[in-house]
């Protein structure tokens, strides 16, 4: 008698069918390469590569890169983010004489400095992303430094910390919008940081400000315009929107996928609610050609 032998496997979801306005060339010629191994050799992390970023070919084929500092765990549970998550290590107090050299070699003229949340730490990292930059200006004083913080929950003095080092831009993403925060952003609020961009302004009302957001999650237009608005009286500067793309079948799934036409008109009215700026498109992402967008935000101040 013959036995049928059933597999145990476990399928995993099927990913969504991206149009073709999404679909991205690789790029990962000698360039490339070069990066990923000063990055590998400094020992230093890069969220183009935790976070599995859709433009990472094209970032590093010209030879720039984000640097995510404080390690490579989070201690929070974002839905739509694909850096692990866990008990992070101990605190590099290196790591700034590293980044330093990673910027020398890549002879970068801007720079963008994120990182994972350190809910373990009392101030959230903050003191790292402050040295790094003063590292740099003294090391490198040509060069300009744009932050990408997390909310440090809160934490006024963190803030104050960061803000006194003197980056030109000042980033805190939003994301998305307050429905989906106990879904897509798990131990985070809305409100914590719509307050924590005002109170960067609040402290050096000349800093550059900036924030971004990923449509696609299912929230709906009505929703978008609330944050956009939310933010214009944060007196944020600039803005980043983008397309939400899923990490892997584990993740929030994708409930729309934005037409580029959808996103000329967020810009549109982006602009017209009074930002400096509205970098808007389907692979648009915080730090994606930043510079560019900084240009905007010393024009404004």
């Amino acid at each position: 008698m013959e036995l049928t032998v059933q597999s145990s496997a476990v399928q995993k979801p099927v990913l969504e069918r991206k149009p073709e306005w999404l679909k991205v060339k690789g790029n990962y010629g000698e360039n490339y390469r070069w990066v990923k191994s000063t990055i590998s050799d400094l020992q230093l992390h890069s969220v183009c590569q935790e976070a599995m970023c859709p433009n990472i070919g094209e970032c590093f084929s010209h030879k720039t890169a984000t640097f995510l500092l404080l390690g490579n765990v989070c201690t929070r549970g974002c839905t739509f983010c694909d850096i692990a998550r866990g008990k992070p290590g101990f605190l590099d107090t290196d790591e700034p004489r590293r980044i330093v050299e990673a910027v020398r070699r890549m002879g970068l003229g801007y720079v963008v400095l994120t990182s994972v949340t350190r809910d373990d730490l009392t101030d959230g990292g903050a003191v790292v992303f402050a040295e790094c930059v003063k590292q740099i200006r003294v090391h490198l004083p040509e060069v300009e430094v744009e932050v990408l913080v997390p909310d440090f929950k809160g934490n006024r003095e963190a803030l104050r910390v960061v803000l006194d080092s003197k980056p030109v831009v000042f980033n805190h993403n939003l994301e998305t919008v307050e429905r989906l925060y106990p879904t897509v952003r798990k131990g985070s609020q809305y409100s914590r940081s719509l307050e924590f961009l005002k109170a960067a302004k609040e402290i050096d009302p000349h800093m550059t400000t900036k924030s971004g957001i990923m449509v696609g999650l299912g929230e709906t237009w009505d929703e978008i315009m609330i944050v956009l608005s939310d933010l214009r009286r944060a007196e944020v500067n600039l803005i980043t929107i983008g397309q939400y793309l899923r990490p892997s079948g584990w993740h929030h799934q994708v409930e729309k996928f934005y037409h580029p036409d959808e996103f000329a008109t967020l810009r549109e009215m982006g602009l017209k609610m009074g930002f400096s700026n509205v970098f808007s498109g389907p692979l648009v992402r915080s730090s994606y050609h930043a510079r560019e967008q900084a240009l905007f935000g010393h024009k404004a101040c």
